[in-house]
C-alpha cells in the first residue's frame, strides 16, 4: 500500500497536538519544516514509503545552498524522523530512512545578554505618566523579573496570578506547568497596570492579562517591535529580542549564586544540560574580568 504524503501528515499533526500536547507553535514548526518536504517529494513522485536516504540527502544539499542553517537543518531532520517514528509506532511503515541521516554539526552559540545596567535602562524607557507606558513598563518588568519566554508572556490570563504570594502559574512547552515567583518591583507595576489600566482596555472582557489598544492579546510580532523601540530609546546598541531578557535574567540568578536545578525550575527545561550553556556565560565573564583586573593576568 503506497502512502500519501498528506493524508500521512494530517494524523501526524493530530498526534502531536492532541496526543503529546505540543504547543501551537512547535507544532507549527513541524508543518513547516514537513509540509515543503512533502511538496518537494511528490513533485518528484516520490511517496512516503519509498523515501530513501538518498532523497532526503539531496534536500538537505537543497536547502545549504539556500542558505539555511545547520541548526534549521538538524531541526527539519528531527521532525522527519519523529515523523517516521509516528508511522513506525502505528504500523503502517516499519522503515525509518531519516535515521540513516547524520544531523548537522551544530556550534552552539553562547546566549546573548544585557548587563544589569543595560536593563535597568530598558525597564526606565517606558513613560509611566500614561496608560501605555505603566503597561509596557508592566511587561517588560514581568519578563526580566521571572524570565519567561515571550509566548508565556503574552498568553498569560488572570488565573494565572496567584496575587496572595505572587506566583504566576506558567504553561510552558510541552503543556508542563511550573510556578515562578514575581518579585517586589515587577509585582508593584504589573498590579499598578491590572488596578488602574488594564480595565480601559479590556473592552471586550477578556481573561487575558496584556491587552493591545484594541483590547487584544498581543502577538509576538507585535511584543518584539514594542521592546526594540525601547532599546533604541535607552540607548542600547545590541540586536535585541525577547529571549534576551530571558538568557539575562538567568545569567543575572547564576552571577548573584542561584543555583543551576533552581534555574532549570525557573525557566521550565526539561533537561538540565540546556541551563548548563548558562554556566560557560559567567565562566566567560569571569576570566575577562580576571584578565582585567588582575595584576599578573
Amino acid at each position: 500500500m503506497e502512502l500519501e504524503w498528506k493524508n500521512s501528515l494530517e494524523a501526524f499533526f493530530d498526534y502531536l497536538y492532541l496526543q503529546r500536547g505540543l504547543s501551537k507553535n512547535t507544532v507549527l514548526s513541524y508543518k513547516n519544516d514537513l509540509k515543503i518536504f512533502a511538496k518537494e517529494m511528490a513533485k518528484k513522485n516520490i511517496k512516503v514509503n519509498n523515501l530513501n536516504k538518498n532523497d532526503i540527502l539531496s534536500y538537505i544539499e537543497k536547502r545549504r545552498k539556500m542558505g539555511f542553517s545547520p541548526r534549521s537543518q538538524a531541526r527539519f531532520l528531527s521532525s522527519l524522523r519523529s515523523f517516521y517514528k509516528f508511522l513506525q509506532f502505528n504500523k503502517w511503515y516499519d522503515k525509518n530512512p531519516a535515521e540513516e541521516v547524520d544531523t548537522p554539526k551544530l556550534f552552539k552559540a553562547l546566549p546573548k545578554f544585557l548587563t544589569f545596567e543595560e536593563v535597568e535602562k530598558l525597564l526606565l524607557a517606558p513613560d509611566t505618566k500614561t496608560s501605555k507606558g505603566i503597561r509596557d513598563k508592566a511587561m517588560l518588568e514581568v519578563l526580566y523579573a521571572t524570565g519567561l519566554r515571550v509566548s508565556e508572556l503574552i498568553n498569560l490570563q488572570m488565573n494565572n496570578l496567584i496575587k496572595e504570594i505572587p506566583l504566576l502559574r506558567i504553561i510552558g512547552k510541552g503543556s508542563k506547568e511550573r510556578l515562578v515567583p514575581i518579585g517586589e518591583e515587577a509585582f508593584k507595576w504589573l498590579n499598578l497596570y491590572i488596578e488602574n489600566v488594564r480595565p480601559s482596555y479590556n473592552k471586550n472582557f477578556g481573561s487575558f492579562i496584556f491587552l493591545n489598544n484594541w483590547g487584544k492579546p498581543f502577538t509576538r510580532q507585535r511584543f518584539f517591535q514594542i521592546l526594540k523601540e525601547y532599546a533604541r530609546a535607552a540607548g542600547i546598541d545590541k540586536n535585541i529580542s525577547p529571549h534576551i531578557l530571558r538568557h539575562s535574567f538567568a545569567t543575572h540568578l547564576l552571577e548573584n549564586g542561584a543555583d543551576l536545578k533552581s534555574l532549570q525550575m525557573l525557566l521550565g527545561h526539561s533537561d538540565i544540560s540546556t541551563t548548563q550553556i548558562y554556566t560557560h556565560i559567567t565562566e566567560e565573564r569571569l576570566k575577562k574580568l580576571y584578565d582585567k583586573f588582575h595584576p599578573r593576568a
